[in-house]
């Protein structure tokens, strides 16, 4: 069925959503399952015992939050599932009126983000949030990919890791002013606790005795795909927790029993916070998910959606579950609902810009003995996972601590080495921004490599969207910013910034693989501040950098082509430089758009308008850029969205370009 008779079903309380229905117990491997509102009415109404009914409703939410995931297309699972059983104890039998606005009413959220789809799932459950909302996460004018507060009973932003406590804290201070009496419970990951911002918060919170304060660990032991001790172990955290002054209970966070009785024994506490370090399996209620359970010491299920047989092996075992357990209570068995599965089409020949760099990195690192390399927790995202496999002494994982390992960075620096620095673009440029200028001022030589740059993917949303980097690091003193555009450039890139460039580098990486409609100069090599020419024209010049924007440029010149209009399409690859006399060049076209993968104000385009006026080039200047917070969603559609489409670029191309007779 469509989205449309998904939502108007669902909400009509069709018969055969309900429990009742003669459907199969799992639908077969050409559609995708889910569990209806009736259902879980059923459920909530008809279980009188709370742990029987909670180990269900998690079950049902869970099978509800695979069918989100494979509808995106991406989502973290792993994450959701270790904290379902949480989430479902604490919103179905012990949060107070949940964000709601009675004057003593709890507040939930979660500082980790990444479970966002497991809190969706159990929401549209208790139908705080609309069942049509369902197949709708990472969708524009859906759900988002992390925590927004556009979404009801969502308390805060979050999904930029460790702001969560000091969140709590901000509200705590508030409800004192306000007279309010409710709680602040807040969920943690584990990873998530080496982040500095944490450790900041837990003092301040202690001192002013704020036991409406309540943190929740999900102590799963994995960050990202990774053990939490093999990237930067936590040590002792019960004993570091109570050294801040903190009341510590730990146990078995899916025994709803514990956290029955640790919650209580919170309420008899009034003098300080309180932490509930809850031990957890990351992919919990699929046996096949559970940690290491595919036999290597790799975490296979934290991003993504799983391949479509894994998504049917998992949602039988957890059905089957769900009706063995209903079995035993007396009720009837539940039958799942179908959609069918969506469709995406796959690049046929992507270009694979991240892993072209790695392997240049790893080529000059072989005789290049000072290269270091430095990742925070983003090892397979960023192309350096054979760099780490063939010179790990070499290898440095900081873990999600980006401040500490761009200041250790610095301090390589002074003694001779080159470090090369990885993160996704939104949280190297902007966390770390401070200890960047910091070494800048030092004037020694490191490399910044940011991935996962720009508008898309637009399905995690604004948190990991990177389009404020540019004008975060394009000020600072002797870096020079450079996003390639295809495998050749990158390749080029990172060769120039390790063997010509004498200052720091900033490198942009777009992650997103498409299959690119150009292809680079046979001799092209690289000089600052200068584009280079992808596809001539003679009305209009497009100006843009990295796969995206030039890919949509390429696309919307073909499409002004059959209106007469002869588009060139330039590739200026240097973010925060550009020559004048190159500039002057431009003078050739009546024409200029600029694009921008970034927000407008202090974009490559600003720069080019800039140099524009100083070279008296008088062309009419039409840029294209991020005016708002970016929209989360599909990447078409965020694109389109944002105007950065071929349809968006073409239609500003041709409202200001004469048309030939």
């Amino acid at each position: 069925m469509g989205e449309k008779d998904f939502s108007d079903r669902a909400l009509a309380g069709d018969p055969s959503t309900s429990s009742g229905s003669s459907r199969a117990e799992s639908r077969d491997d050409d559609s995708l399952s889910f569990v209806s509102r009736d259902v879980f009415r059923e459920v909530r109404s008809g279980i009188a015992d709370p742990v029987a009914r909670a180990e269900v409703l998690a079950d049902l939410c869970r099978i509800n939050t695979l069918f989100m995931i494979m509808q995106a297309g991406s989502g973290h699972i792993g994450s959701s599932f270790s904290s379902t059983d949480i989430i479902t104890w604490l919103w179905t039998e012990y949060l107070r009126d949940p964000n709601g606005g009675s004057k003593d009413a709890d507040v939930y959220f979660s500082s980790k983000g990444h479970d966002a789809p497991a809190l969706y799932s159990l929401l549209i459950a208790l139908e705080k949030l609309d069942f049509s909302l369902l197949p709708k996460l990472r969708q524009l004018n859906g759900l988002p990919g992390h925590p927004d507060v556009s979404t009801p009973y969502i308390a805060t932003n979050t999904g930029s890791l460790g702001m969560g406590i000091s969140k709590a804290y901000g509200m705590a201070r508030a409800n004192r002013y306000t007279g309010r009496k409710g709680r602040v419970f807040v969920m943690t990951g584990d990873g998530e606790l080496q982040e500095g911002q944490i450790w900041e918060s837990l003092q301040p919170v202690a001192n002013e005795k704020l036991s409406d304060i309540i943190v929740i660990v999900d102590h799963n032991k994995f960050q990202s795909d990774t053990a939490v001790a093999a990237v930067s172990d936590l040590g002792p955290i019960e004993d570091k927790f109570r050294d801040f002054g903190w009341e510590v209970r730990r146990g078995d966070g899916h025994d709803f029993n514990v956290l029955r009785d640790a919650l209580a024994h919170f309420e008899t506490v009034t003098d300080k916070p309180k932490v509930f370090i809850a031990d957890t399996i990351k992919g919990k209620g699929v046996s096949f998910m559970h940690g290491v359970a595919c036999g290597d010491q790799t975490y296979h299920f934290h991003a993504g959606a799983p391949s479509l047989e894994n998504y049917v092996k998992a949602t039988r075992e957890l059905i089957a579950r769900v009706n063995d357990r209903l079995d035993s209570l007396g009720q009837r068995k539940v039958a799942l609902e179908s959609a069918p599965l969506p469709v995406r089409l796959a690049p046929k020949a992507p270009e694979k810009i991240v892993l072209a760099y790695g392997d240049e990195l790893l080529a000059m690192a072989r005789t290049r003995k000072d290269i270091i390399v430095m990742d925070a927790d983003l090892l397979s995202d960023c192309g350096i996972e054979a760099f780490k496999a063939e010179l790990p002494e070499r290898f440095i994982e900081c873990g999600i601590a980006e401040m500490h390992m761009v200041s250790a960075a610095g301090g390589m620096a002074l003694r001779g080495l080159l470090p090369v620095v990885h993160s996704f673009a939104c949280f190297l440029t902007t966390r770390a921004n401070e200890h960047i200028y910091n070494n800048a001022t030092e004037k020694k030589k490191i490399i910044y490599v940011g991935t996962l740059a720009g508008l898309v993917p637009g399905g995690p949303g604004h948190s990991h969207q990177s389009v404020r980097d540019i004008s975060a690091i394009g000020a600072v003193p002797g870096l020079i910013a450079f996003e390639p555009c295809s495998e050749k450039e990158a390749r080029l890139a990172i060769r120039w910034a390790v063997e010509k460039n004498p200052d720091s580098t900033y490198l942009r990486f777009v992650n997103v693989p498409i299959d690119l409609p150009y292809s680079m100069p046979a001799d092209y090599s690289l000089h600052v501040g200068r584009g280079v020419t992808l596809r001539n024209g003679t009305d209009v010049a497009i100006i843009g950098y990295g796969t995206i924007l030039l890919t949509n440029a390429w696309k919307a010149a073909d499409e002004l082509a059959k209106q007469g209009i002869s588009a060139a399409v330039i590739d200026l690859p240097w973010l925060n430089r550009i020559d004048d006399e190159w500039v002057k060049t431009l003078g050739a076209f009546g024409h200029i758009v600029t694009l921008d993968n970034h927000y407008l104000e202090y974009g490559q385009g600003v720069m080019i308008g800039a140099a524009l006026a100083r070279t008296g080039v008088r062309s009419q200047l039409s840029p294209i850029g991020l005016k708002e917070i970016p929209a989360c969603g599909s990447n078409a559609d965020v694109l389109a969205y944002h105007g950065l489409d071929a349809a968006g670029i073409a239609k500003v191309a041709m409202s200001r370009t004469a048309v030939k007779s």
